[in-house]
């Protein structure tokens, strides 16, 4: 059953990859097997088991194809291709979210279509749009009838129809079933039960109870990636094994007995499929925490195996695109470490310590062993705290969740009872958080680790290796303990701290590091594991090329050069230098041309394009959100009396000539020729719930047009512009109310930056001033919550 299983997911895989082309690997493998057939001993049953094989695959490559061709045949398909206006009527089939966007907060919802009418025309069709539209729009509720007007736009999901956006208030059709309503006011009472509670508590317990992770802070998200705890936050076959499981002890203490337990155990699972939603990966949540059940029964491997194996081949089956779903290739290998290396690891660490405690380490090992290479491919890191803070999360995992559930139950007849639960299971997850806190400041909780095709093939031989050696190591407590204090010594940073007295660079948690470049701008952006976004190069290539080596970064997906003064661009060459760069976008006008010029030559030489940052957009980029707030792009110009129009030929601008020193053409505090400087691209970035405002060397004028774009604009982290000149709008940067302002300038330069009063203003404002010529890098660090710390580096 396993190798059924992985036929059909590798056919689904197959499908999505190649399209029509998979008919052919199928064919390749049906002649593989054939010629190993050929000249050997063969059974029946075994021709039958090859033969099986080959007609899952070629019925999973059917299957998938049919679902994408008739999304991609769908006329909706067609109608969104020409952004068409269209009245539909739909079913809401998933839980409305906020997200941020360029157009301000808009709502998110999955609708499954039953009539489109666009342009006299009346389709009766089936399938999913996605709405993006006004927060009015969170208002509806999971299973009501609706109908709407908008625009469709074409969807990258292949299982997607289209996008419905520039949508009107929805108006109601019908209600919801009794089911839906019944399961809304339960998570919505969960979510009252715990509004009391602090942002971290009330958002982690409806995570833990039903996946609602709304609520849940940014940081805390990140906390528990690093530490292995992810799975807690989301819809997951623990969720299910820990609801349904309270739900077959009560059954029992009321004497229920046999096909009694078996009923209440499949309405248990049907329930927790309605609280937490019919989302395909909560079916596959309840299909695997099924299977799991069985791994540590009488005969659990073989039982366990089989199962796993019918589950996955009926899950991609009935849904091809959990196939490449991280989630699902996360939740199969989870499940298959637990069956297969879970009860031989159990056995084993049973020998000399008790059996409760041996199963609760065998666990979160075997789970965690099994998807390390996944996690790796997806992150670029390998926790090494995960087993330790599974085994410390675990005994608080299950109070929390049935109290959490208990608190929504009470809280729909009894508020105040509701709301007592809900505190006791607050109490439960505060610990979780420390964990996941702790666990994520340690130096190193997060080994580095590449995430190509050579490094994640060892990984997967370290893992083999490690999963066939454990039980025989472990059987011995010298060696079970011996192995423990190994790691512990590494997770502390023991190593570390024995070859760098100065301590760990960069510290845990960073998410910005202003890089001591002399008088310039070099800002790193962290977006993930040896990833970082660079906004600006500074004046020096070995200065900017240092400060990354340092930080460890080898892939930089996008680099911002705000405007083109030799401080900000000179050292772009540095940047590219032996490192996998996507793009480099700069501000529209071309001054000095010289720079501008430079920053082309650089980026040519490295096959990296150059693009103008695009005005108002936002962008995922990683771990980080970036808006691109100014400037504005200039209205196009008519062409002068007596011409023939625009001609193709270079960007106009100021003549050529030789690019001036930084600032030099003008007394840097008097604003002369600021041109270029109130050009620059200014950008609003959010990592880890932290926002951060950089301002490139913009001056009063650009820093109005900024304040008139974006009013009340309130940010965690500023880089003051323009290294602190005196030349400021004060009463515009201390309305921002930065807790850390960053100066980026050069020790003993000529200009007088930063300016005494700029920085005055900004203390007095309560901001934390840190300049580079004096603390050298500096890193501005997300504790948690909101928080921000700031570590240098001399």
């Amino acid at each position: 059953m396993p190798l059924l299983g992985a036929a059909v997911w590798l056919g689904a895989i197959a499908a999505t990859e190649l399209g029509g082309a998979a008919y052919l690997v199928v064919l390749a493998l049906a002649l593989l097997l054939v010629l190993v057939q050929r000249g050997r001993s063969v059974s029946v049953g075994q021709r039958r088991l090859f033969a099986v094989l080959v007609l899952l695959a070629t019925t999973a490559v059917t299957a998938t194809l049919l679902r994408h061709d008739a999304v991609r045949g769908s006329p909706v398909q067609a109608l969104a291709q020409q952004r068409a206006t269209a009245e539909v009527v739909a079913t809401v089939i998933s839980d409305p979210r906020v997200v941020a966007t360029r157009a301000g907060r808009q709502a998110v919802v999955r609708l499954r279509v039953r009539e489109v009418t666009s342009r006299r025309h009346r389709l009766q069709i089936g399938g999913t749009v996605v709405v993006i539209g006004d927060p009015v729009w969170t208002r509806v509720a999971l299973g009501e009838r609706i109908r709407t007007v908008g625009r469709l736009a074409p969807a990258d999901d292949p299982d997607t129809l289209a996008l419905l956006t520039d949508v009107r208030a929805p108006r109601r059709l019908s209600a919801a079933s009794p089911w839906w309503r019944a399961s809304s006011a339960l998570r919505a009472s969960i979510r009252d039960a715990l509004a009391h509670r602090p942002p971290a508590q009330a958002g982690l317990v409806p995570a833990l109870v039903d996946g609602d992770d709304a609520g849940l802070p940014a940081q805390l998200e990140d906390d528990f990636r690093t530490t292995g705890l992810t799975h807690l936050t989301a819809v997951s076959g623990t969720n299910l094994t820990l609801v349904v499981g309270a739900l077959l002890l009560v059954a029992r203490g009321a004497r229920v007995r046999r096909r009694g337990l078996v009923v209440v155990g499949l309405l248990g699972i049907a329930g927790f499929v309605l609280l937490a939603r019919t989302e395909p990966s909560v079916l596959r949540a309840a299909v695997m925490g099924g299977v799991g059940l069985f791994a540590f029964r009488l005969d659990g491997q073989r039982r366990g195996l089989r199962a796993l194996g019918v589950a996955v081949a009926v899950l991609v089956l009935v849904q091809p695109s959990l196939a490449r779903s991280p989630g699902f290739a996360l939740s199969v290998l989870a499940t298959g470490g637990i069956v297969l290396l879970g009860p031989p690891l159990s056995a084993a660490l049973g020998r000399w310590l008790p059996g409760v405690l041996a199963m609760a380490i065998a666990v979160p090992t075997a789970a965690q062993l099994a998807c390390t290479p996944v996690i790796a491919v997806l992150s670029g890191q390998v926790s090494l705290v995960a087993v330790v803070a599974n085994l410390l999360a675990a005994p608080l995992v299950a109070p929390a969740t049935v109290l959490g559930l208990l608190g929504g139950l009470v809280g729909l007849v009894w508020p105040a009872g509701g709301r007592l639960a809900g505190t006791a299971a607050a109490w439960c997850v505060a610990g979780l958080v420390e964990i996941a806190e702790r666990g994520a400041d340690l130096p190193g909780a997060a080994l580095g680790w590449g995430s190509g095709p050579l490094a994640i093939g060892l990984l997967v031989v370290l893992c083999l290796a490690l999963a066939l050696a454990l039980p025989v190591l472990v059987r011995r407590p010298l060696v079970g303990v011996g192995l423990a204090v190994l790691l512990l010594v590494v997770v502390l940073g023991v190593p570390g701290r024995f070859w760098s007295r100065a301590g760990p660079w960069p510290p845990p948690g960073w998410i910005l590091v202003a890089c001591d470049v002399g008088q310039g701008d070099a800002l790193v952006l962290h977006v993930g594991p040896h990833a970082a976004v660079v906004v600006d190069a500074g004046p020096d290539p070995d200065a900017v090329d240092d400060c990354l080596d340092r930080l460890d970064v080898d892939q930089v997906p996008l680099v911002v050069l705000t405007h083109f003064h030799a401080d900000h661009v000179d050292g772009l060459a540095g940047v590219l230098d032996d490192r996998r760069v996507g793009a480099v976008e700069t501000t529209s006008v071309r001054d000095p041309p010289g720079g501008a010029d430079l920053v082309d030559r650089a980026a040519g030489a490295a096959g990296v394009p150059v693009t103008t940052a695009p005005f108002g957009s936002t962008r995922r980029i990683g771990a980080a959100t970036v808006q691109v707030l100014h400037p504005e792009p200039p209205p196009p110009r008519p062409p002068p009396a007596g011409t023939a129009g625009p001609t193709s030929g270079p960007a106009p601008g100021p003549a050529p000539g030789p690019a001036p020193a930084p600032d030099a053409a003008a007394d840097p505090d008097t604003g002369d020729g600021s041109t270029a400087n109130d050009a620059s691209v200014v950008l609003l970035v959010e990592i880890a719930g932290v926002r951060i405002l950089l301002t490139g060397d913009l001056e009063p004028p650009g820093q109005a047009a900024v304040a008139r774009l974006v009013r009340g604009l309130d940010v965690d982290v500023l880089k003051v512009p323009h290294h602190g000149s005196a030349h400021q709008d004060r009463a515009w940067l201390t309305s921002l109310r930065p807790e850390v302002a960053l100066v980026s300038v050069g020790a003993g330069n000529d200009y007088g930056h930063p300016s005494p009063d700029v920085v005055q203003a900004l203390e007095r404002a309560g901001a934390d001033v840190r300049r580079t010529d004096r603390d050298g890098d500096i890193a501005v660090v997300a504790p948690g919550g909101g928080r921000v710390a700031v570590a240098t580096r001399r």
